[in-house]
């Protein structure tokens, strides 16, 4: 039976099934990979039904992401063919980078080495080695793990639903890295390998940088809070999903959910006595980007300093926008109302200086039903305390550029997760934070995942504008991430991408979250404290409004 094909424009019928890269000239491998009726597809995938076919280019986000997996797999394959002897770890690190680290004890990475990786890289590359995937028993792909030594793929199969295991195969190399893959590894054109001590930083070009490699920045507070976050994961085991899921068989759900949980209250103990012990400090700011748990933690932040004699008051960010009118426009013409712009920053700042003073302040309300600001409350603010702000825009100085810098305190939460499924397979943060924003908008909002992933784009963008250079200013960085979070959120996440429709255009990204959560167990979430940043996303929290 004949069926036909609409791609580029254009329409063709066949009477057999034809493999996708056939159907274009693609010998500048500028294509990455497809969506066929809004399935992402390798361009190796056959069709044999009639469909519409989008191919994608490294602008578009999945087809950077698939970019990136193949020049991991390269990576840790030229790893493999020099120093057979060595294992490596990847994490997302600073720069929007991967993070190559060598596992033995005792071996650090040199100039030499990174020379040697780079060469032998490029020898792949150049050789356009086809990656081919092949789909086998979970005994077959055991053996093969067992016979490569990559005992951590090996323990991770037991979490695997499924019967079958796909593995790519190159120059006789066998690996997965938990996502789909250029045809061959020729596709690869544009990498960069350098030294970062202890380990190397693999950069590949992203779709939010039209296609580039963006210039790296270092970002040493970001870098030491990513350390941070893997020192405590390995320190408690839970480092990868196999031993998450382990804490939950072996040492109970209530001693690892207060285990999590404990670190979030040292934390908060620390901040609360360089606060305490600080007279100066008159306004703590606190900003990260959404579903960070700003919220909760804020709260969390005003009793911590209560209990120390302070008495802190919150004043909310979203009391001065401006009217609809006033806002600036994004790109749809539409009411930007996460610019700084959206703010009334004069008010806002000559508030917080009369506030500082000790004068009294009428401050605004706004009220979203009219659409404007109202009176609010009338404030005076005396010693002992300190103002709470919390926004995007918290951490942003022209908010509060009347105040000298030694009388704020910068704060910058965000979920900073060192959870890999495998050693070559780090989870992403951004996919975490998604998660959070799924069940939270569901369960407050009532809102589909279509119509919370729909947004997430602009979030990003967003994000990428007004919150992430603000990181390294801050003075203190708690990371919101806990470690058994995953396993509770499964159930709530996991109904609402499966309900997205196959032929949806947000259908990719509830399978690849669906495929990273099928390998934690569940996690019953009774014993989440109520003053969990859990409870802002999943209900129960006692700060609930």
């Amino acid at each position: 039976m004949s069926f036909k094909v609409k791609f580029l424009n254009q329409e063709k019928e066949f009477n057999e099934k034809v493999r996708i890269m056939d159907l274009i000239d693609n010998s500048d491998k500028k294509i990455i990979c497809c969506r066929v009726n809004n399935r992402l597809k390798e361009l190796t995938y056959y069709v044999d039904e009639d469909c519409k076919i989008e191919f994608l280019t490294l602008e578009d986000a999945d087809a950077g992401r698939i970019y990136e997996a193949t020049a991991r797999f390269i990576a840790v394959m030229a790893f493999r063919k020099i120093y057979p002897e060595l294992d490596i770890r990847l994490s997302r690190h600073v720069s929007r980078a991967t993070f190559l680290q060598i596992l033995n004890k005792g071996v650090s990475v040199n100039k030499k080495m990174r020379d040697a990786i780079e060469a032998e890289m490029k020898r792949i590359i150049d050789a356009d080695l086809p990656l081919v995937r092949a789909s086998y028993d979970k005994a077959e792909a055991a053996e093969i793990y067992k016979r490569m030594g990559l005992v951590d793929k090996l323990e991770a199969l037991a979490y695997r639903p499924e019967s079958k295991v796909h593995l790519y195969e190159c120059e006789g190399y066998y690996n997965y890295l938990a996502s789909r893959m250029t045809p061959s590894t020729g596709f690869i054109k544009n990498f960069k390998l350098n030294l970062y001590v202890p380990g190397l930083i693999l950069q590949t070009p992203r779709s939010e940088c039209n296609g580039e490699i963006p210039e790296f920045v270092d970002a040493p507070t970001y870098g030491r809070t990513l350390q941070d976050a893997h020192d405590f994961a390995k320190l408690v085991n839970a480092d990868t999903v196999v031993k998450v899921n382990e804490h939950i068989h072996r040492d109970g759900v209530i001693d690892f959910i207060q285990l999590c949980e404990a670190r979030h209250n040292r934390m908060l103990c620390e901040l609360g006595e360089i606060i305490e012990n600080n007279d100066d400090i008159k306004i703590i700011c606190i900003a990260g980007p959404s579903s960070s748990g700003k919220t909760t933690f804020a709260n969390r932040v005003r009793i911590e300093l209560m209990q120390r004699g302070l008495k802190p008051i919150r004043i909310s960010m979203d009391d001065y926008y401006l009217t609809k009118d006033k806002a600036p426009k994004d790109e749809d013409g539409n009411p930007d109302l996460e610019s700084i712009e959206a703010l009334d920053i004069d008010l806002f700042n000559q508030n917080m200086l009369d506030l500082i003073n000790g004068e009294e302040v009428q401050l605004p309300k706004f009220d979203f039903k009219l659409g404007k600001r109202v009176p609010g409350r009338v404030l005076k603010v005396g010693k002992g305390e300190p103002i709470i702000i919390e926004g995007i825009h918290a951490l942003n100085d022209r908010m509060t550029c009347l105040i000298p810098r030694h009388q704020k305190f910068k704060i910058f939460i965000a979920p900073q997760m060192q959870i890999n499924l495998d050693n070559h397979c780090p989870i992403s943060t951004v996919d975490l934070r998604l998660l959070r924003r799924l069940v939270r908008d569901k369960q407050f909002r009532g809102a589909s995942a279509e119509e919370t992933i729909g947004m997430w784009p602009s979030v990003r963008r967003g994000e990428f504008k007004w919150i992430y250079e603000t990181q390294e200013g801050a003075d203190f960085v708690y990371n919101s991430m806990l470690p058994y979070e995953l396993c509770v959120m499964k159930k709530y996440a996991q109904p609402l991408l499966e309900a997205v429709d196959i032929n949806s255009e947000y259908f990719p990204v509830a399978e690849r979250l669906l495929r990273m959560l099928k390998y934690f167990d569940d996690m019953p979430d009774q014993w989440v404290p109520c003053n969990s940043l859990m409870r802002e996303f999943i209900g129960g929290s006692c700060y609930a409004d």
